[in-house]
């Protein structure tokens, strides 16, 4: 039998359970993939510890993103064919399209026939960053030529992205990092600038950078303290997206620079996208094109075996990858 991770509590990474599972048939909307590579996400770590937007209901699968090869498909379903390489655009719900495992039933609109100069492990590392990024700099900031984007936690898949997305659209990406150790890293991935954050003062940086005009987009996923710093180093009329929560102290609300500034200050989630059809089809298309012609390329830390994905959760909860954590099956 197919092997699939499953969790039966909160926990660690302990709780990570590789099992032996019966899978169904696809649903009428549904195509059953045979899994080649699995793209890990901090949103999986926080399932597991109960640390997410959507609770678990026992036991759970889990995971967002994978890439592999069709093997059977719904009653509802046409255009794929048996063999076909595809990979997952990440789904709504974590558990119920779990891709933890050897085989898996994904929805049909989520599937995509991705660029043939893509490896496995490239396309199961894709979805989720860049979707994140175009949906927050392109879709809602309107990023463009000329302009300045603050990318923070920029190791990050989803800041790698970001700057790659900024740089098609011909925009600038600052990266900002705590420490110098990943600097060189974040300028080889793209970034246009780096500012180390225990070493230099990101408003005066900011400012330095842009002539004194500070940055009309901020892409953040950490709140924080570090918030007033970043609506402060912001252009007039500027936006912060706002899309995650990695920090554990309170995040202030700088109100009299939000108000001095005339700010826009957005929640935003990758859900916002994959929802809207209009907005996806509009994503897959710049996706899919920038990872045909090279423009887009994910940038892989680590891969692991399906037989070591606590070691593999282990390493992504530590921070100290630069790109993607995958795993191979």
């Amino acid at each position: 039998m197919p092997r699939t991770v499953r969790i039966h509590a909160y926990g660690d990474a302990s709780v990570l359970q590789l099992e032996d599972l019966e899978i169904a048939a696809p649903a009428a909307d549904e195509v059953q993939i045979a899994v080649k590579a699995i793209g890990l996400n901090r949103a999986e770590v926080m399932f597991r510890s109960n640390q997410y937007l959507q609770q678990a209901e026992f036991p759970s699968r889990l995971g967002y993103e994978a890439a592999g090869r069709v093997q059977a498909w719904g009653s509802a379903v046409s255009g794929f064919a048996e063999g076909d390489a595809v990979s997952l655009i990440p789904p709504l719900d974590i558990a119920r399209w779990g891709t933890y495992g050897e085989v898996i039933n994904v929805p049909a609109y989520l599937t995509v026939k991705h660029p043939a100069n893509l490896s496995f492990e490239q396309a199961a590392a894709s979805w989720m960053q860049y979707v994140t990024a175009w949906g927050g700099l392109v879709e809602q900031a309107r990023l463009g030529t000329g302009d300045f984007v603050l990318v923070t936690a920029a190791s990050s898949s989803v800041g790698l992205a970001a700057f790659q997305v900024a740089r098609k659209v011909g925009a600038t990406a600052i990266a900002i990092t705590r420490t110098r150790a990943k600097v060189q890293a974040l300028l080889d991935a793209g970034a246009a600038q780096v500012i180390v954050s225990d070493e230099e003062d990101i408003v005066e940086r900011v400012m330095a950078l842009t002539d004194g005009q500070g940055a009309r987009v901020v892409f953040d996923p950490v709140g924080g303290p570090a918030f007033e710093a970043l609506t402060a180093s912001m252009a007039r009329g500027g936006i912060l997206l706002e899309y995650g929560a990695l920090s554990s102290e309170p995040t202030p609300f700088p109100l009299f620079t939000v108000l001095g500034k005339s700010l826009t200050l957005k929640g935003y989630l990758y859900n916002e996208i994959v929802s809207d059809p209009a907005a996806l089809a509009r994503a897959k298309a710049f996706i899919i094109e920038g990872l045909a012609s090279g423009e887009l390329k994910p940038i892989i830390a680590r891969t692991f075996a399906l037989d070591e994905i606590q070691q593999a959760h282990r390493y992504l909860e530590a921070n100290q990858q630069v790109g993607k954590v995958v795993v191979t099956v």
